[in-house]
Parts: structure tokens; sequence; C-alpha cells
């Protein structure tokens, strides 16, 4: 394993003592040593966590139900189950606010949650030592994946809230760009090499799948045991806390034209890229029946390609907005899986299509993500955001789970002609999703227009010459 380097945390400058006061700590001080160890501990936390999440979601768990007989349908939904199970975040914020550590509620929840795929890691034994029919495990493993994903739900904003709190805010950008920076390269590396694992394996995939799902297990608890090293947390110090009027909830009356604007083209566009993006590893092993390891490798070129592209694309959202990239970059998005139906199984196809390919996705997606995140806290308002931000996830989760359903349906409709049939159509729904974006109003972002009027006239001058953008009103 690579060495993690921790970022030096620079001291606050109006701070002379050895304890550190944080904005959201509610009045709760912690020693720069305490939070400094907190950081370094929840940074290899999250390096065991991403080799977790690789092993028991991704193409290594679509391969392994590929092996025991699952259709599109069931695969579809392997994808949709999580997005659904989002809804479930406001009760688990309800039941965390309630006890006295977040500490203790992450473990628990967390703990149960990633001991349960044990279950699974027998079963993958006893059916294959018994004999039994392997298209079972399919049901184990969605069962599975429900249970996991109730769990992990009710625990994930306990520990968003925890980290809010221990992370000091100006390094919230540096800190968390560089832990997600760490669990990006472990799966970089990693995903290959564990892909292969599965495919060299003696006695099949599906026995080597078994063997890297214990691993998944094992590093799980390791990431969860890296917790007892963060300073603990207890909820209940903010009851004594003034308490704010509740805010009126009207699930259209309080939210302005704009918002429900953007709403619409982030359901729709949520829904088109689900209605494809599944199944893409399904084509790969399925379809041109390559085997696991060019998944995996091509994987680890998107994200690659999206950890490159992150810090570009955030650098030019700063200057000319959220807005233009979704549009323009949106269009590249959007007819990207018509390029998987030039590909093959032909050396170039292997070694030249399909690697670009994932590149181009890797880096598209990076300003997909970014914008799309960065664009909600634009148009939402600024004195009540958390209700928009809650509807747009709901949104996002219904919109996703019901695009992932409808393309393992009408995947196995003779007349849509299977996945490539499906990636058409799928092109198609995404360029179309995009038209109601063009009718969102963003304060600060540049007109595409205006943007790309820049560009052309930049080819006619002087490279040395500087391109001016400015903000021009929608």
């Amino acid at each position: 394993m690579e060495t993690i380097t921790q970022p030096v945390l620079e001291p606050q400058e109006n701070v002379t003592s050895s304890s550190v006061l944080l904005p959201d700590s509610q009045n709760q001080i912690y020693s720069k040593q305490a939070i400094r160890t907190t950081l370094q501990a929840s940074t290899i936390d999250g390096v065991f966590a991403a080799i977790f999440t690789s092993i028991t979601g991704g193409v290594l768990l679509t391969n392994f139900l590929l092996q025991v007989g699952a259709s599109p349908i069931e695969i579809g939904m392997l994808s949709s189950i999580p997005m659904l199970l989002n809804l479930l975040q406001p009760l688990g914020a309800y039941i965390g606010d309630r006890t006295n550590s977040r500490h203790y509620y992450c473990l628990w929840i967390f703990g149960i949650a990633r001991l349960l795929w044990l279950i699974l890691v027998v079963g993958i034994g006893w059916i294959s030592w018994s004999g039994s029919n392997l298209h079972q495990l399919v049901s184990w493993t969605l069962g599975m994946v429900l249970a996991t994903h109730i769990l992990e739900s009710l625990g994930g904003s306990a520990w968003l809230s925890w980290m809010a709190v221990l992370v000091p805010h100006r390094l919230r950008g540096r800190y968390f760009g560089f832990r997600n920076s760490a669990a990006s390269l472990t799966n970089l590396v990693g995903v290959p090499l564990l892909g292969f694992a599965v495919s060299a394996w003696p006695t099949g995939t599906i026995d080597g799948y078994a063997l890297v799902l214990f691993l998944a297990v094992v590093a799980g608890i390791i990431s969860l045991g890296c917790q007892f090293f963060m300073t603990d947390v207890n909820p209940q110090l903010t009851a004594k806390q003034p308490v704010q009027k509740p805010e009126k909830f009207s699930l259209l009356g309080n939210f302005s034209p704009n918002f429900l604007i953007f709403l619409f083209y982030f359901g729709l566009w949520t829904f088109a890229v689900n209605l494809s993006s599944p199944f893409f590893n399904l084509y790969l092993l399925d379809n041109l029946h390559l085997d696991l390891y060019w998944a995996t490798l091509y994987g680890s070129l998107t994200a690659g390609a999206n950890l490159v592209m992150l810090i570009l694309w955030g650098k030019i959202a700063d200057k000319v907005g959220n807005r233009p990239l979704l549009l323009l970059v949106g269009v590249l998005a959007g007819v990207t899986p018509l390029f998987w139906l030039i590909a093959g199984t032909n050396n170039i196809s292997l070694w030249v299509w399909l690697p670009l390919i994932h590149i181009f996705s890797g880096g598209t997606w990076a300003a997909i993500e970014l914008c799309s995140s960065n664009i909600q806290m634009e148009v939402a308002p600024r004195e009540h955001p958390s209700s928009y931000f809650a509807v747009a996830a709901a949104v996002a989760g219904l919109c996703g789970a019901l695009g992932t359903t409808v393309g393992g349906f009408l995947s196995q409709i003779p007349f849509i002609g299977g996945l490539p049939g499906l990636f058409a159509l799928s092109a198609g729904v995404r360029l179309f999703a995009l038209l109601p974006l063009v009718y969102v109003t963003e304060p600060r972002s540049v007109r595409v227009t205006h943007l790309v009027s820049n560009w052309l006239n930049s080819k006619r001058r002087s490279p040395a010459q500087n391109i001016t953008v400015t903000n021009t009103p929608k």
C-alpha cells in the first residue's frame, strides 16, 4: 500500500491556545492534536472503506451476478435499490440526533451492515459445495444489498454530521479533496488487481469472488477500527442551543419557478443516465464476452481521468459558472452511449476504442458530477436550503431507480434491440433532458453563446492574447 501523506494543518490566525473552537461544533472545544489525529484516522478509514465498497459494488459484483445467471432486470435492481433507499436518510438523521455518540452510532450501523456480507460468503461456499442452483445466489445478493443499504442509509447523515463538526471549515475543501483522492487512488490500483485475482482463481470466478468478499469485510472492519482514533461528538449537546422556529414546508409553495425547472431537468437527466449507465459493464462482460480483468482495467481508466479532470473543471466552473458546463459537457456525455455501439472484441476496440470511451466518460463525468452539486447551491435560497437539497436528492433517487428499472425491462424487448438499442435510446433521452436546463437561471454564469463566441474568437487571435469572459446575465 502506498504511503498516505497527511496535509499539514495550518493554525488559525486568532487562536493562540492549544485548543480550537470550531464554528460548527456547537461550542465544543477540541485540541489541535485531536483534530489532526482525527483527520489522519479518517483518511485511512476512507482508504479501507474504498476497498470494501469496490468489492461489494461496481464491476466485481456485477460480474459475480452474471456468473450466477442474473438477468438485465436483476442487474438494474442492483443499481436501483441503493437509490431508492436514500429516502431513508432523513429518518437516520432523526434517530442519530437522539443518541449520545456519533462514533458508536456509526459503529453499530456500519459494523452490522458490513458483517452481514459474511452471510453471502457462507452462502456461496454452501451452494458451491452442495451443487445447488447457482441462481439462488442472485436473490441472496439482492437481499444483502437491500439489508445493508437500509442500514447505511440510516447512518449516512450521522457520519456527515460527525465530520462536519470535526473538520475545520477552512480545511474542508482541501481535506475532503485529499481524502477522496486517496480513496480514488485505492480504487485505481486495487480494482484491477482484485479483478485479476477473481479471474485467475483456480476453482472459478465464483469462489474467487467469495474470497475477495471476505477480504472486503476485513477491510471494512479495519475501516471502522480507524474511527476509534477519531474524536467522538455528542449530538445531545446541541439540545441546549436555542430552538429555532421550524420552517414551514410546502412541496411546491416555497419553491421558486427557477428551482422547479431545475428539478425537472435534474430528474429527467438522472433518469436518462441511469437508463443505460448500469448496463455498460453488463455489455462488456455479457455481450462482448470480455474477461473481468479488462472491465476492471477500463474502470480504472475512468477513475483516473475523473481524478485528473476534476481539478480543471473546478477552475473553469469558478470562471464561467456551472450551467454552461452542464450544457456543453452534457452534450458530450449525452452522445457517449452511442460510442459503445462501435465497440467490438477486435484489437483496435480492446486497446484503443474502449480505453478512449472510458477515459472520455471519466473526464466528462467529472464536470457533470461537480457542477450538478454546485448549481444546487446557486439556485437554492441561502436562508433555508436544506429542504431544497433534500427534495433534489429524493427526485434524483426516485428517477435514477426508475431509469435502471425501465432500462432493464426495455433491454428484454426484442423491438428495442437489446442493450445496443437501449444505448441509442438513452442518448436521445439524455440530449432531450438538457432542454429544461436552458431555462434555468444561475446568478453568476455566462451565456453559452457568449462562451462559444469567445472560444471561436480565440482561434483567430494570437495564443498569447488573453480572453476576457464577462458575466452576462441570462
